[in-house]
């Protein structure tokens, strides 16, 4: 396994261990969250976006490169497009069904959580139905044969 890879597995086990540690795997924190009866999961989510918003801009300032691979790093600000609603529209209205997202959906997958199986099903059932729109629509086109008009005379 590659140093990156070694990183990405070290990471993904710590944020693991953080969302199970901070009841991000229980329904119920979800739901209460999203019923607006508590501020938790907000500030939670508020802080994750202050600590990236300076992460950010500490990388905008000047080049930098990744510690591990020593590639450039680059930060891409693109317009807001339809895509973009759409995408977000549709995570919160899969995360208000489901009460999970898919972090905490690996999480609850590590912590035996019966009902996890159902929730990946349903986001990985979804992530192939857009691969699968997305490849039908950027297939090239084909021109479809023209039927030959007949006349009706044998």
């Amino acid at each position: 396994m590659t140093r990156a890879g070694i990183a990405a597995t070290a990471f993904g086990v710590a944020f693991g261990f953080l969302i199970s540690w901070g009841t991000l795997t229980d329904p119920d924190t979800i739901r209460e969250m999203l019923l607006l009866e508590d501020a938790y999961v907000f500030l939670l989510m508020g802080a994750a976006v202050g600590v990236g918003f300076g992460g950010v801009k500490l990388l905008t300032r000047r080049p930098h490169r990744a510690l591990l691979t020593g590639d450039p790093v680059q930060v891409r600000t693109d317009r807001i497009e339809r895509r973009h609603v759409v995408g977000s529209a549709t995570f919160g209205v899969g995360w208000a069904i489901a009460d999970t997202c898919p972090g905490p959906i690996a999480a609850q997958l590590g912590q035996g959580l019966p009902w996890a199986l159902c929730t990946a099903a349903g986001v990985t059932g979804g992530v192939l139905l857009f691969q699968a729109r997305r490849d039908r629509a950027s297939a090239p086109k084909t021109a479809r044969p023209r039927a030959r008009a007949t006349s009706g005379h044998a």
